[in-house]
């Protein structure tokens, strides 16, 4: 921690510590900067090495962000979802680490065995209880959950939460249950949220999702049907739309997409671009 080619990455809640202006950088403590809140600190936890430079993730959401010196305090915390398509992949893979991690730890300051404290250990990869007759160790989890690009001929299927902003749509996507596939789980959300059933299921891409900890595990399928029933509740809207519809609304204001830092834009994107109608990154832009 003492070395001075290492760095502490500040995390507050859902917020990390980046410069001002339209291209924000993450920024990152130096020891001797980052020594009070070291202290303050809710954790400390070891990220790893790059490029022969250790990082370390300090979580100030208990207010230490306060005591972040000058001139580091000019940089201002803001939430990641909102910065990530601003920065370099690779710090954007940083922050989110630091991020995840930050929350795992908040979320299991208590052992869910016998409900007695827990330690951190392991350079802060795992929490022990910290009763005698327990014990119990504690390691990061990931929630699985899928995203799915369904098409039926020249569409594709896309819904809205309502807490989203208005005229925001993206692919359908949903937690997988224990006990389940991930093919399955394909099924069920879409069957739940759409009343849609569909076919030819196949496996596309992943993406870490640190928000506030799962994994995408993106798939592609063919739906055997257009009818919609929308049956849980978990969707405000879903719709069937053409590429030519997509590149109206956009014009006109009239819906949202994905920004381009997701899976969900990923997905679409590539059936969007399939046929010489222009790139969707373009489009959204």
């Amino acid at each position: 921690m003492s070395d001075p080619t290492t760095r502490f990455v500040p995390v507050s809640g859902s917020a990390v510590l980046v410069t001002d202006g339209a291209r924000p950088r993450p920024v990152l403590l130096r020891p001797n900067e980052a020594e009070v809140i070291r202290r303050q600190g809710e954790s400390v936890i070891l990220l790893g090495e790059a490029g022969g430079r250790v990082y370390f993730a300090v979580d100030l959401t208990g207010g230490g962000e306060s005591a972040l010196p000058r001139p580091v305090g000019a940089g201002q915390f803001r939430p990641l979802r909102e910065v990530a398509a601003l920065l370099e992949q690779q710090e954007a893979g940083l922050l989110a680490y630091a991020k995840a991690m930050a929350y795992w730890h908040r979320r299991n300051r208590f052992c869910g065995e016998c409900g007695a404290l827990t330690a951190s250990g392991e350079g802060g990869h795992l929490r022990v209880c910290t009763s005698s007759q327990c014990g119990r160790q504690h390691f990061p989890r990931t929630d699985p959950a899928i995203i799915v690009r369904v098409t039926h001929g020249g569409r594709c299927l896309l819904g809205r939460q309502p807490t989203w902003p208005e005229g925001r749509y993206s692919v359908i996507a949903g937690f997988v249950e224990p006990g389940e596939s991930l093919e399955a789980a394909v099924v069920r959300e879409l069957r739940e949220e759409t009343g849609v059933r569909v076919t030819r299921i196949q496996y596309h891409s992943s993406q870490p999702w640190p928000f506030p900890s799962s994994l995408m595990l993106g798939f592609v399928a063919e739906a055997t049907h257009t009818t919609i029933r929308l049956h849980d509740g978990e969707l405000e809207d879903a719709r069937w739309l053409s590429r030519e519809d997509i590149v109206s609304e956009v014009e006109q204001g009239t819906l949202q997409l994905p920004s381009d830092i997701s899976i969900s834009h990923l997905l679409l994107a590539e059936w969007f671009d399939a046929v010489g109608l222009g790139q969707l990154r373009d489009l959204i832009r």
